[in-house]
């Protein structure tokens, strides 16, 4: 049944510097503060370059998003592209895969912020401080992401520069402490099973990038806006990463046995000064990534409601703040929950293979969509015909092969359910588009 014409539709109000800084707020969360002593021990000095190659083959993947996202103003990213191009059941795969993937995400990153606080209140880590912490953190970022998405995005402008402020004191100040014997130590023996660790590794410090075109349809110019966010972000992630491997790797000569890389180098170059920066931003950064999934995550549980896949009420506007509330609420809702059960460890398995349905979906969508929009004059149009595209792919083959057999098993489940989810879908028409 249509939406009577007067219902609320959703309100075109983030402008383009905003959508970057909620572009480069996915990407750099706890990651970065942990990174360093874990592709150290896999890789040694030979991380640095691997931390700037796995950009470089990240920029392949965030290139396809960009020419994708040029075709569309709706909201739904990867989930709209593979729709258009590969029909319903495929789109909803991946829609169905990268939410999941969301609620998973808020749910762990709540309680790694519980986790995070206890460094300052040791309350945090258990019993009712962590209900606590948990409850009011995802509380208080579930209302400002309801009462309109600009806040949701000054919100996240603010989390991005508070983040980033430690990472760049920490490379302004590390570099002229850099030895160059650390940078030139001997490079651990690589076998296989270290080589995959390291690839998953490195691509999970530069994931997220694939949520900023979901939101679509709350961005006042996203054909040209989104493109432009998702190539500044990657080049100054990709800049920041590997800087900030350079000077963790050759300023502290125990990083590999560090639990809190960063904090320790930077307690070793600067003082404890230095130490309780870096782990205040860790804390912004995951608190930084729950604020973004809470915004972007329930606009793919709205796309996916307005196309008839789930309750009407998900795909309901509020009347006076004009966002997905429900869907918000809704989403908000499953992921307490489950970070208070602690239910989301399994779940977790599963992130891998939906983030790689995602890309590699929106990958073999492109030539699809070049085909279905050929005169569309604004578009996006990478060089070089489809070799971008099947270097994206190639890449993703290369990420896949690398996962556990359990990351494989959690993936194929989570998509025979989607399919079961599909089959017995609302048989209602879809609301009207935007």
């Amino acid at each position: 049944m249509k939406q009577p014409k007067s219902s609320p539709k959703l309100a075109r109000e983030v402008s383009r510097w905003q959508i970057v800084g909620l572009s480069i707020n996915d990407v750099i969360g706890s990651g970065v503060f942990l990174l360093p002593a874990a592709a150290a021990i896999l890789l040694g000095g030979a991380s640095i370059w691997a931390v700037f190659l796995a950009g470089c083959a990240v920029a392949i993947l965030v290139l396809c998003f960009a020419e994708a996202s040029s075709y569309f103003d709706e909201p739904g990213g990867a989930y709209l592209y593979t729709r258009e191009a590969f029909g319903e059941f495929i789109g909803f795969e991946v829609g169905w895969m990268t939410w999941l993937a969301r609620v998973t995400s808020v749910a762990s990153l709540s309680v790694g912020f519980a986790l995070a606080c206890s460094y300052v209140w040791p309350q945090a880590a258990e019993g009712w401080g962590r209900v606590l912490v948990i409850t009011s953190s995802l509380a208080f970022l579930t209302w400002i992401n309801i009462i309109g998405v600009k806040q949701g995005a000054k919100m996240a402008v603010f989390l991005t520069i508070a983040k980033s402020v430690p990472l760049v004191a920490f490379i302004a100040i590390g570099i002229f402490a850099v030895e160059w014997e650390l940078i030139t130590s001997d490079i651990p023996a690589i076998t296989f099973e270290s080589l995959s660790e390291a690839v998953l590794l490195l691509l999970f410090a530069y994931v997220g990038f694939e949520n900023t075109p979901a939101a679509a349809g709350e961005y006042k110019n996203p054909k040209k806006d989104v493109p432009f966010a998702l190539l500044i972000m990657v080049l100054l992630v990709t800049v920041i990463y590997t800087l900030v491997q350079f000077v963790a790797v050759g300023t502290y000569p125990a990083l590999q046995s560090s639990e809190s890389p960063l904090a320790d180098s930077g307690a070793y170059f600067a003082g404890a000064g230095m130490a309780l920066l870096m782990t205040i931003g860790a804390m912004v950064s995951i608190f930084g990534n729950v604020g973004n999934t809470t915004l972007i995550g329930p606009r793919y549980l709205y796309a996916l409601a307005k196309d008839g896949y789930g309750f009407k009420a998900l795909a309901k506007i509020h009347p006076r703040y004009r966002t997905p509330a429900v869907a918000i609420l809704v989403q908000s809702g499953i992921a307490l929950a489950l970070a208070l059960s602690g239910s989301f460890v399994g779940l977790a398995m599963l992130s891998i293979i939906a983030r790689l349905a995602t890309y590699a979906g929106t990958a073999a969508a492109l030539p699809i969509l070049r085909k279905r929009f050929p005169n569309n004059p604004n578009a996006v149009r990478l060089p070089g015909g489809y070799t971008i595209p099947v270097i994206a792919l190639i890449i993703c083959l290369i990420f896949l092969i690398s996962t556990t057999v359990e990351n494989l098993i959690a993936g194929a489940v989570a998509l025979l359910l989607g399919a079961v989810i599909f089959y017995f879908r609302s048989r209602d028409q879809p609301t009207d588009p935007e």
